[in-house]
């Protein structure tokens, strides 16, 4: 595995980190070019945009895209901090993303690898590289934390009064 997938990941934990406090699921992504210099960066914005498609993944590649002037990464690498759903795992194989690494797995949507894997589908025209578990754990209690203080909040909202938080696990 390539140690600056490491250093990458760090830098979309922070990125995400930004993201949950804005009220955003905390998912960040990066489009790395083939000589590893980040050409597109994204968070999620499905909140602040009320935009359906306001994935980390599509905004990284959307930038990504603008500055080269083209849609094709073939020889491209996309790291983010959970794993893509099938909307962006099929945009993915759409962009022809070369690589994919992501931090922590996704068992209930995740669409490289956990509940179905668009990468290796007959289907798809583009076959791409998956790398997942870089930084698992600590994508995963970033994502954990956020919606344990999400479901906190909302219990709050709910019965007009502070509620003691849940421990954690």
């Amino acid at each position: 595995m390539d140690n600056s997938y490491g250093f990458w990941m760090e830098r979309l934990l922070r990125l995400a980190a930004q993201a949950g406090q804005r009220g955003e699921v905390p998912v960040a992504a990066v489009v790395l070019d083939p000589k590893g210099l980040a050409i597109g960066w994204g968070c999620n914005r499905r909140e602040a945009s009320q935009d359906p498609l306001g994935h980390g993944e599509l905004q990284a590649l959307a930038q990504a895209a603008r500055l080269r002037q083209d849609w094709r990464f073939n020889q491209h690498t996309l790291l983010v901090t959970l794993e893509p759903c099938p909307m962006c795992a099929g945009a993915l194989v759409q962009a022809r993303m070369g690589r994919v690494v992501y931090g922590a797995s996704d068992p209930k949507r995740g669409a490289l690898g956990s509940c179905l894997d668009l990468s290796l589908s007959p289907t798809a025209h583009h076959q791409m590289e998956v790398i997942a578990g870089v930084k698992e754990e600590a994508c995963r209690l970033q994502l954990q934390e956020w919606f344990q203080q999400k479901r906190f909040k909302q219990q709050q909202q709910r019965c007009g009064k502070p509620a003691t938080p849940a421990p954690a696990d």
